[in-house]
């Protein structure tokens, strides 16, 4: 996985799909302002490559090995002591797949970690850009 690289950022919901054709002009009206939300918002989106349509200023690392990829998640899960999920993560990025974790710590506080793998072989999201370098 030489062309690889990885990111991880924070906040936002998953993109939203537009409406069916010929929907009723309340709705189109709502998926344009909850579209324009979408990349300010603060929750974690449902599906981890949609971390990519996030600004960068919400990035906290890219990484062009996984196993740099996979230090960081140790540490965010050693900080909360919930080191036993890294195994599965690790192997995950290994193989070029994306990695996304939540925690409840105590109420209200969720712990999000995702890294995104930008590898050759993402074709269901080949419009997300991923940033290659530091």
């Amino acid at each position: 996985m030489t062309s690889a690289s990885f990111r991880k950022a924070c906040g936002g919901n998953r993109h939203p799909e537009p409406p069916p054709a010929g929907s009723r002009p309340e709705l189109v009206q709502r998926y344009r302002e909850v579209a324009a939300e979408f990349p300010g918002s603060d929750l974690p989106p449902l599906e981890t490559a949609y971390w990519l349509l996030k600004p960068r200023s919400s990035v906290r690392g890219t990484w062009e090995d996984p196993e740099e990829a996979a230090a960081w998640i140790h540490e965010r899960l050693a900080e909360v002591r919930l080191t036993a999920h890294l195994a599965h993560a690790a192997e995950r990025l290994r193989r070029g797949g994306d990695v996304s974790l939540g925690f409840y710590l105590e109420r209200p506080v969720f712990l999000s970690l995702a890294v995104v793998a930008c590898s050759p072989r993402r074709e269901r999201h080949a419009g997300l850009a991923c940033p290659l370098s530091r």
